[in-house]
């Protein structure tokens, strides 16, 4: 007689194919659609994967708090992360554990409302079935939350889906499943990590010919005409909103931005900001896909997949990577602050499939950067609010002034562009008088270490000091490639706020420039990414100069150029005002931050 179990979603993660198929037949309420799951069961142990794993199913959950745990844990084993806070590689008070809380539910009906999930360790299934009774969730319980609606939501194809509900469509998604990764370096015999599963690695859809599909009535609908400030392929040349009019589709052409990365394909990455940068600036809500190859950087692609957007709400290769687990491993890896995706690939080389494996393998071979990035993942996740950046911008200028009442800031990044949340904070400290940035950096965090606002200081740069604030000269051509980062002194550093025990951490990044180049400072600092990188485009190309946020100067005889006029009659009087003198020096029209979000 078979259990009489809730609908229940199988996870694929740590599960060999073998087993991960002798599970299905063995679980008699299995379902394909993880939104219809009352229960999603998986070889998982920490609440914050549950979470991951509902944040990679895009289900969405608010989360139900769980009384304080009144039995003993039926792991296995304590969580790994638990070692973080022993060996972080030190800073400052920092003695947390990174896993979160591991209360579990009293004692109740396995059988929970559709509007509610539970994710639990999957040694609940293999206990019931060996018992021949349905247990409470109690010990096994990792996350419970009510489901919440999901605006303008749509059913997933059958072909998108993991497995289909079709058994013969089944079949043949499993048997591509079972083929052997002949490309995947992780399958080395001699890694501790061969128990894992060994997946084969995310391949984007076959390139199909781009035939876009035109209805009679689209002939016939009138297009604006595009503006002429979209006729330039330079971003930093065009004003794009915070609030664009096709910011769905913009959305979903970041995520397949996100996947290009993750594959090292930089040349897509690079086309696809140029789209993306084009669409978010269009002021007209898109129509047609004719309308959109009309843009810069589009074309006949671009248009294809708007319309695949517009037909189903959501594009073929985002929906497939969100169920290809070498794609969701890479991405974990990825959002660890202090692990680009070059790390993020050789980490998956190595067969490391979660934050756990990091921690029990590789913990001694990551940087203490990214030791602190793993301990705090989730809390680096959380989104911070205008109000809290305004705040720690606040502390931030409190204590620069107790050196000196005359240092202005600007708090720059996606606040300054008028994002409602932030994922860092990012402050420009600077004074009028140049002796007073010097060596400034090292004050503001001894300070800030002092009144216990920093808990760790990860990078603490003071190459301009040590130069005298002298701007670095441009070397002149075939240098190696750099990353971009000025040479200002600065300092990120983990941030907790110490009036409010619960406080998440939070990364902040302290720049000090000196007057003479804030302009360049304030404008480096604030852009979106494809804007910064067509202002130096634009600089190299038009104006043969060389730009960065610690000044700019002449590839031609490599000297620094006085833009911000610091040495003139009269300086700028504040940093905004800087700011606008490059503009103008560059040959450029001014754009206020909120019209530089090319994404």
């Amino acid at each position: 007689m078979s259990l009489d179990l809730p609908p229940i979603y199988l996870l694929p993660t740590n599960l060999q194919p073998d087993e991960l198929h002798s599970l299905e037949e063995r679980i008699p309420s299995l379902t394909w659609n993880a939104h219809e799951a009352e229960i999603l069961l998986g070889r998982i142990t920490r609440p914050e994967r549950a979470r991951f794993e509902l944040r990679r199913l895009k289900l969405e959950t608010e989360e139900i708090p769980a009384p304080t745990q009144s039995v003993e844990n039926r792991d296995e084993r304590p969580s790994k992360r638990q070692r973080t806070s022993e060996s972080d590689g030190g800073g400052g008070r920092d003695n947390v554990a990174v896993g979160g809380p591991r209360g579990s539910h009293e004692a109740q009906s396995t059988t929970t409302s559709s509007s509610t999930i539970k994710v639990v360790k999957l040694s609940w299934l293999l206990d019931a079935l060996d018992r021949g009774v349905v247990l409470p969730t109690e010990g096994y319980l990792l996350y419970e939350g009510r489901k919440l609606p999901v605006a303008n939501e749509k059913p997933t194809p059958i072909a998108d889906t993991p497995t289909g509900t079709s058994p013969v469509r089944s079949i043949l998604k499993r048997a591509a499943a079972d083929k052997p990764d002949r490309g995947d370096p992780a399958a080395n015999p001699a890694s501790p990590r061969t128990r894992h599963q060994q997946t084969r690695p995310y391949a984007s859809p076959a390139q199909r010919p781009p035939l876009l599909h035109e209805t009679t009535s689209e002939h016939d609908l009138p297009l604006p005409p595009v503006p002429d400030f979209l006729h330039t392929s330079y971003s930093c040349q065009r004003p794009t909103p915070v609030d664009t009019p096709n910011a769905a589709f913009v959305e979903e052409l970041k995520e397949i931005r996100t996947l290009r990365l993750l594959q090292g394909d930089n040349v897509g990455v690079r086309a696809y900001s140029s789209s993306i940068a084009a669409v978010a600036a269009y002021p007209y809500p898109l129509q047609t896909s004719a309308e959109v190859s009309r843009l810069p950087g589009c074309g006949a692609k671009i248009a294809k997949l708007y319309d695949q957007w517009r037909e189903s709400g959501q594009l073929e290769e985002v929906v497939s990577a969100a169920t290809d687990t070498k794609m969701c491993v890479l991405k974990l890896f990825y959002d660890i602050w202090g692990v680009g995706d070059v790390t993020a690939r050789e980490f998956y080389s190595k067969g490391w499939r979660d934050l756990d494996d990091l921690v029990e393998y590789g913990w001694g071979d990551l940087s203490r950067v990214q030791q602190i990035g793993v301990k705090y993942y989730d809390e680096f996740l959380l989104k911070i609010p205008r109000a809290e950046v305004e705040e720690i911008g606040d502390v931030i200028l409190s204590h620069a002034r107790k050196v000196d009442p005359g240092f202005q800031m600007t708090i720059v990044g996606g606040y300054r562009r008028g994002k409602a949340q932030s994922g860092d904070v990012d402050v420009v400290l600077s004074h009028p008088d140049e002796s007073r940035t010097l060596h400034l950096v090292e004050k503001i965090v001894v300070s800030l270490e002092k009144s216990e606002h920093i808990t760790h200081t990860l990078t603490l740069s003071t190459r301009n000091s040590d130069r005298k604030q002298e701007p670095l000269p441009w070397k002149g051509e075939g240098r190696p490639a750099g990353t971009g980062f000025d040479t200002l002194d600065k300092a990120l550093v983990v941030w907790k706020d110490p009036s409010k025990k619960d406080a998440p951490h939070r990364r902040v990044d302290i720049i000090i420039s000196p007057w003479k180049t804030v302009g360049c400072a304030v404008l480096g600092w604030s852009g979106g990414t494809t804007f910064q990188r067509d202002l130096r485009r634009y600089c190299k190309k038009e104006k043969r100069l060389k730009f960065d946020s610690s000044g700019v100067r002449n590839r031609t005889d490599g000297s620094w150029m006085d833009l911000e006029g610091a040495r003139s009659e009269h300086p700028a009087r504040d940093m905004v005002t800087a700011e606008k003198r490059v503009f103008e020096g560059l040959g450029l029209v001014w754009r206020r931050p909120e019209e530089r979000c090319t994404g």
